[in-house]
């Protein structure tokens, strides 16, 4: 079993920073990747950015260049750090991760952070 622990959403002014982390316990060694996806009102989740165990990483196009997504191995948590912060950005934030189990690969979830950006 992998669980993940979300932090560090919160309020902020457009223009600003937050870093989101999460932190993965249980059966690490099965995770294949980690990611982060939002999920603002109305709208389906989307996929802001993954890390694979080899530290590729991608971006949905809308937060190429202001967000980062990075991993400690040593904790075993991810972070997103966010910046230059548009209201369009306020979502709910959820941590993510591939879970191998046997043949199969499935998706774990955090329990997800707000993040509201005002203008």
């Amino acid at each position: 079993q992998v669980q993940l622990v979300e932090s560090g959403g919160g309020l902020v002014q457009a223009g600003g920073s937050l870093r989101l982390s999460c932190a993965a316990s249980g059966s690490i060694s099965s995770i294949n990747a980690m990611g982060w996806y939002r999920q603002a009102p109305g709208k389906q989740r989307e996929l802001v950015a993954h890390i694979t165990n080899g530290g590729s990483t991608g971006y949905v196009h809308s937060v190429k260049g202001r967000f980062t997504i990075s991993r400690d191995n040593a904790k075993n948590t991810v972070y997103l750090q966010m910046n230059s912060l548009k209201p369009e950005d306020t979502a709910v934030y959820y941590c993510n991760a591939k879970v191998q189990w046997g043949p199969y690969e499935n998706d774990k979830w955090g329990q997800g952070t707000q993040v509201t950006v005002s203008s």
